[in-house]
């Protein structure tokens, strides 16, 4: 991690943001770890020395007053469960609040972020990012009342460990130094690679779980779905194994804490034994209080690891966020590969499977890199602009259709989030679709499954034909559209395409292997050779 880690600056803008918050629950954990520390500090004291009076007889305990010490303890424990509250509260509340602005920042690094990267990244690896990764943060992040509380309960500890001995004092303090530095180095040589392993597992597991569940018919058709059980299993085994080391890291870090807490606590008791017996319990016990006081600054040094994994993993994801730029003029007109298409012109990309086709419509979208020199709006290069600097331009129709887990209309709104059902409906009837939509029990509020698998792959290519109709775009980039249709079909879908072209003055840029749609473009440019 570099002090210029866009994530690290990011938590850095929060903590300013969250201050207040922040600095209560710091509060509240002082006092929290304070009050537990005297709490049993005045315990041990209390019962040490009530046991002397009734062993001294009927005249000590007489004088022996405990009224106070009681209400004492009374106090203290009304103290430490507000003092608990309010670090859960606002601590947590500082954490979400930080978190519900962390991840809309990274879903928008991943779905706008370079090409390269973006295709780069599997689903499975994209989810682990935007839940395990940021979950990492998120504790961290609650846990900056840590060192508050610990140095309130050491501070508690001390003071009340030198009513029997300053020597004492100063062996806990020594001995709690040691545990924190000892946990720390340990933390940094144990937990860094099970942690990153930890992480980098979950999202292999989940990329395997979404390959398989995807071809789940495929994988019974060829009775290969116990393979596909090994291999997510060898995937499990290995996060297993992270998971192992992890646990394995831990416990030998809290054997050498337990270690030094002894000797810590041996330290305390020996040197406190000439003070009078209720004294050496208070030492004993606000020295046990004391050492449990930082266990959440250890716990936080056994995570740090994780924690500096996820943010690696965040910045190279949160950097990719879009760069603002003037947007193109809608009316411009586009220059591909030398031809100069104005406003409604109508034009096909053709050559052989493999030739580049559907990289040059995606290419325009910014879904790639655009090659040099082959495309510019309105003299503008594509390649100075950022990416998807003209996907405005474009309502966009992908050959292998995509589909939310939702509704009809769900779906028909990625087109237009403000479309109404009248626009749908008019979107589905020149998609050829909404007879079928209208025969069914819910209309537009029909659930379509998961990725659309209530549809037919024909219908599904017709609702994203349909999504690409709302958007308000000057040109239409359609990728065999009518692949999967049969012949009354999709000559019903090319004549109410081509209406739909005539009524919006839209352009077209079709991709297609398919005869009819390419009556409707009057240009043909081979793309065979490209780059």
């Amino acid at each position: 991690m570099t002090p210029s880690s866009p994530v690290l600056m990011f938590l850095r803008r929060q903590v300013r943001r969250r201050r207040t918050d922040l600095l209560l629950a710091a509060f509240g954990g002082g006092v929290t770890a304070a009050a537990t520390t005297l709490l049993l500090g005045l315990s041990g004291w209390f019962l040490a020395g009530a046991a002397l009076a009734g062993a001294g007889g009927p005249v000590l305990v007489q004088a022996f007053n405990y009224l106070l010490p009681s209400a004492g303890l009374r106090g203290l424990a009304i103290a430490r469960t507000a003092g608990r509250y309010a670090e859960r509260y606002f601590g947590h509340r500082a954490a979400f609040r930080a978190l519900a602005a962390l991840r809309p920042a990274l879903f928008a690094g991943i779905a706008s972020g370079p090409p390269d990267q973006a295709l780069s990244l599997s689903s499975g690896e994209a989810s682990a990012r935007l839940v395990q990764d940021v979950n990492a943060i998120e504790t961290m992040f609650v846990r900056r009342s840590a060192p508050w509380a610990a140095m309130a309960s050491a501070g508690a500890a001390a003071g009340a460990i030198a009513l029997a001995s300053p020597w004492s004092s100063l062996a806990f303090l020594v001995g709690l130094t040691a545990q924190v530095v000892a946990s720390h180095q340990l933390a940094r040589r144990l937990t860094r690679e099970p942690g990153r392993d930890g992480l980098r597992g979950v999202g292999r597991l989940k990329d395997g779980l979404n390959a398989y569940l995807g071809a789940a018919a495929e994988l019974r058709c060829f009775s290969l779905t116990d393979r596909a059980i090994d291999a997510l299993m060898a995937h499990d085994a290995d996060l297993g194994d992270a998971h192992v080391r992890l646990n394995d890291a831990e416990a030998a870090m809290a054997l050498v804490q337990a270690a030094l807490g002894g000797l810590t606590l041996a330290l305390v008791a020996g040197l406190s034994a000439q003070a009078p017996m209720p004294l050496i319990a208070l030492a004993v016990l606000a020295s046990l209080a004391g050492q449990e006081g930082v266990s959440g600054l250890i716990r936080g040094a056994q995570q740090a690891g994780a924690f500096e994994v996820a943010v690696k993993r965040l910045d190279g994801v949160i950097s990719a966020a879009p760069v603002a730029a003037d947007p193109p003029n809608p009316k411009a007109t586009l220059h591909l590969d030398g031809h100069v298409l104005s406003a409604a012109a109508r034009v096909a990309l053709i050559g052989p499977s493999g030739c580049g086709k559907t990289r040059t419509l995606e290419a325009l979208l910014g879904l790639r890199a655009p090659p040099h020199g082959r495309f510019s709006v309105s003299e503008t290069a594509l390649e100075e602009r950022p990416v998807g600097w003209a996907r405005r331009l474009f309502a966009y129709a992908p050959q292998d259709a995509r589909l939310l887990t939702g509704t009809i209309a769900d779906n028909l709104r990625l087109g237009a989030p403000d479309a109404d059902e009248p626009a749908m409906w008019a979107a589905l009837r020149d998609a050829c679709l909404d007879g079928r939509i209208r025969s069914l029990p819910h209309g537009l509020q029909t659930w379509i499954g998961d990725a659309g698998d209530h549809l037919s792959g024909g219908e599904r290519k017709r609702l994203s034909l349909a999504r690409a109709y709302l958007r308000p775009a000057p040109w239409l980039l359609l990728d065999e559209p009518t692949e999967g249709l049969d012949h009354a079909t999709e000559a019903a879908l090319v004549t109410a395409l081509g209406e739909r072209l005539d009524r919006s003055g839209q352009g077209l840029i079709l991709v297609s292997h398919r005869a009819a749609p390419l009556t409707l473009c009057a240009l043909q440019i081979d793309v065979s050779g490209r780059p």
